[in-house]
């Protein structure tokens, strides 16, 4: 089987280029054969970049997060958009509102969100979304400023209400789920995969944090994706392998790479 793992923070996995490289390797040999690279901000986007520009599976998201907002660097805008042209770069991301940690103000956080999708839909690209204790206004947002590409609530957090509420949009929106989904007390995920499309639901690492029930106590790496995988196959008593399939494929589209013809 293959996974997609449709958001690591490789460059807060390691430092050190050469265990970037190393992590993302044995994450293919795990069977995770493509992954998403979230810059932590844009300074350290390039040199992430750059360290793993090689490696053919490993693709790229460039944005300014809620956590830069009192600092997203000069001429962010500009840095965005020559980063879209690098190649593998497939997506604005991660944006959004965290009013959780309370990075900087509000109607600061809200601007920047606002900004970015705009970009996003000039540069033509889907993005990536973060949503902490935000939800309302996250959700008010997209439905009026949606880029044609789409948009996926990374790390889901909120209710199937909530999900369900995000459907009747009618927007183009997936929902993605990290190694949280495993926890046993997880029941408003749980009950979020019961009523989302499966065509809809990507997964994602997430690493280094939110690191599967099975590897507890560990620091999370890409290639503990398959356990997220097969939990949720086991919630939706569907058959793994079909699960893990209908997921890559999401992830294809979403991303607008390739879908494979399987074998």
């Amino acid at each position: 089987m293959q996974y997609f793992d449709t958001h690591a923070h490789i460059g807060l996995i390691f430092d050190d280029p050469i265990e970037q490289l190393l992590v993302c390797q044995e994450a293919k040999q795990a069977g995770v054969t493509k992954i998403v690279s979230i810059c932590n901000s844009l300074m350290d986007f390039r040199q992430v970049y750059d360290n793993l520009k090689t490696l053919e599976h490993v693709y790229h998201a460039v944005g300014v997060s809620p956590s830069e907002v009192q600092n997203p660097g000069k001429e962010w805008h500009r840095t965005i958009e020559d980063a879209s042209k690098l190649p593998r770069v497939i997506a604005l991301g991660e944006i959004g509102l965290d009013y959780f940690h309370r990075f900087g103000d509000r109607n600061s956080q809200i601007e920047l969100f606002i900004d970015q999708l705009e970009l996003a839909a000039r540069l033509d690209l889907p993005v990536i979304v973060h949503n902490r204790e935000a939800g309302k206004d996250v959700l008010d947002i997209l439905r009026d400023r949606m880029p044609p590409a789409g948009a996926v609530f990374h790390c889901y957090s909120e209710d199937a209400e909530y999900a369900r509420r995000a459907l009747e949009l009618e927007l183009n929106v997936y929902f993605s789920f990290a190694g949280n989904l495993t926890y046993r007390n997880a029941r408003n995920l749980h009950d979020t995969v019961r009523v989302v499309p499966l065509e809809r639901i990507l997964i994602e690492s997430e690493a280094p944090f939110m690191v599967p029930a099975d590897y507890r106590g560990r620091r999370n790496k890409p290639e503990y994706l398959p356990s997220t995988a097969a939990f949720l196959a086991e919630l939706l008593e569907m058959d793994p392998e079909g699960v893990a399939r209908t997921l890559y494929e999401n992830a294809c589209r979403f991303f607008r790479l390739p879908v494979p013809v399987w074998t």
